[in-house]
């Protein structure tokens, strides 16, 4: 137990450092090569923070636990919007970009969506799905390399950081963040498992929050540092590549069993990216009251599931 509560701390420890030093080096990057922070938090932090989602899912399919491949996919988009979206904005106020509530937003509806629809048709995750999700990624990487080419830049100091330091900034984030989070997601599952918890439950609770624990530390040193196109950007990237790349590539790995008890999961994460589509329609703002609200429901989530 000893030695269990002294990898969670060296984790933690991982996480919260790797997350200051990952922001810094976004922003780095963001002002190098003058393309909006937005951008940077929708392709390198987003894929980057989603890394330990891959590898879950991915050797999930592989050893034959789809339950946990399914279900860490699905609880970490959860977790990404009512948890890390929630404190970060108890934090700070977090301001979306205009294409992001117009656009983004609702194409996480959509492909949320299109989850479901497949879960439920064909009660699995196969190659033909697979294809399909694949196959929107590659048209949002397309809706980015647009978008970069058509937003307006606003002035920003030229960054005199080197391209390789700005590198070895992103890499030595990233590195911390996915070592960090896999310090505490076998902790937390030992745990989890010697109490008797469902492949489902273990997915969508320890496993999800463990490994969206490197999107929560860099949106919480993202929120500090009042960048927020890099909050919104990191957790609205990470759920498009969470369903639509990683499971992706797990559907064309091996077939994936969609639970029925998945359909009620589903339509939880399409309800939550929908209400935060109608909080931050008005406004463009997700203020601290919304941070709460969301918060709250995650807890209210968990306790549902574990129970």
């Amino acid at each position: 137990m000893l030695l269990a509560l002294f990898v969670l701390i060296v984790g933690f420890v991982l996480l919260m450092r790797g997350a200051d030093v990952l922001v810094d080096g976004a922003v780095a990057l963001s002002r190098r090569v003058h393309i909006p922070e937005i951008i940077i938090g929708l392709t390198v932090v987003a894929m980057g923070t989603s890394a330990p989602e891959a590898a879950v899912s991915i050797i999930g399919v592989l050893s034959g636990a789809n339950g946990i491949s399914i279900g860490n996919i699905i609880g970490s988009n959860i977790a990404n919007i009512l948890l890390i979206l929630g404190v970060s904005a108890c934090i700070y106020p977090i301001v979306a970009a205009r294409n992001t509530v117009r656009f983004e937003i609702p194409f996480v509806v959509f492909i949320t969506c299109v989850l479901g629809w497949l879960g439920v048709t064909y009660g699995e995750i196969n190659r033909g799905g697979a294809t399909v999700l694949i196959a929107l990624f590659i048209v949002f990487l397309g809706y980015l390399f647009a978008t970069s080419k058509t937003t307006d830049l606003q002035e920003m100091s030229p960054e005199n950081i080197s391209g390789i330091h700005i590198c070895v900034m992103i890499g030595a984030g990233l590195a911390a963040l996915v070592f960090g989070s896999n310090m505490i997601i076998k902790s937390a599952s030992v745990i989890a498992t010697a109490v008797g918890m469902s492949q489902r439950a273990i997915g969508l609770t320890i496993v999800a929050l463990g490994t969206s624990l490197p999107e929560l530390s860099t949106c919480i040193s993202a929120a500090i540092k009042k960048k927020s196109d890099l909050v919104f950007g990191n957790i609205i990237g990470s759920n498009i590549f969470n369903i639509l790349f990683v499971l992706g590539i797990s559907g064309i790995v091996g077939t994936m069993d969609f639970e029925p008890k998945f359909i009620t999961d589903t339509i939880v994460a399409t309800g939550v990216a929908v209400l935060l589509w109608l909080i931050t329609l008005r406004n463009y703002k997700l203020i601290r009251w919304a941070g709460v609200l969301f918060v709250l429901l995650y807890v209210v989530y968990i306790a549902f599931v574990v129970m």
